[in-house]
């Protein structure tokens, strides 16, 4: 496994780019289907990759927790199924019942939206406050596998309180890392390069 940092290329204060991408289930999900929500809570990623299965349970907790708050919590998988059949809509459809998400979890079949976002890695985090502006890219907390680190979700849960507390989110984040984007071949974006 390729440890792989997120580029945080996407600049605080951006403008969340919309998508509409199917979920397990094969309907169409978008942005503006959580339109009014406090926060908008984007998260790439996998069900193969062992740093998602390293915070899966607690991933799930918490997004259960900030749903009931009122938070868009979306999961979007943007890796390469036919190089990486665990990852395939199939095996998403399991992976929601299994880890107990809450969430819809999205397929980026073009790998587009991961491109927009300039996300890199499984996992990969980008919080927006109300407006759709960038307030957070970043890791889930400093655990990951093997560091005997508690798996707690300390950062996110820091930019999660201050958004919808109506405090400035601290700009000093560090990046998220995991497994590579399983980019197409020939797909790969310049970033990550």
């Amino acid at each position: 496994m390729a440890l792989t940092p997120s580029t945080m290329l996407l600049p605080l204060g951006s403008v969340a780019p919309d998508f509409r991408l199917p979920d397990t289930n094969g309907r169409m999900v978008s942005l503006s289907n959580f339109a009014g929500a406090p926060a908008y809570l984007i998260m790439f990623i996998c069900n193969h990759c062992p740093y998602v299965k390293h915070i899966r349970n607690n991933l799930a907790a918490l997004a259960r927790e900030y749903q009931a708050k009122g938070v868009a919590v979306i999961g979007i998988n943007s890796n390469d199924v036919q190089r990486y059949p665990d990852d395939s809509p199939e095996r998403m459809k399991e992976e929601v019942q299994t880890a107990g998400y809450t969430f819809p979890y999205l397929f980026d079949e073009t790998q587009d939206v991961a491109k927009a976002y300039r996300a890199a890695c499984t996992p990969d985090f980008f919080l927006f406050d109300r407006d759709r502006k960038l307030v957070y890219r970043g890791q889930y907390d400093d655990s990951r596998p093997g560091n005997g680190i508690p798996v707690t979700g300390r950062d996110l849960r820091v930019a999660l309180d201050a958004v919808l507390a109506g405090r400035p989110v601290p700009t000093q984040q560090k990046p998220s890392m995991g497994c590579n984007i399983k980019w197409k071949p020939g797909n790969e974006p310049e970033y990550s390069k």
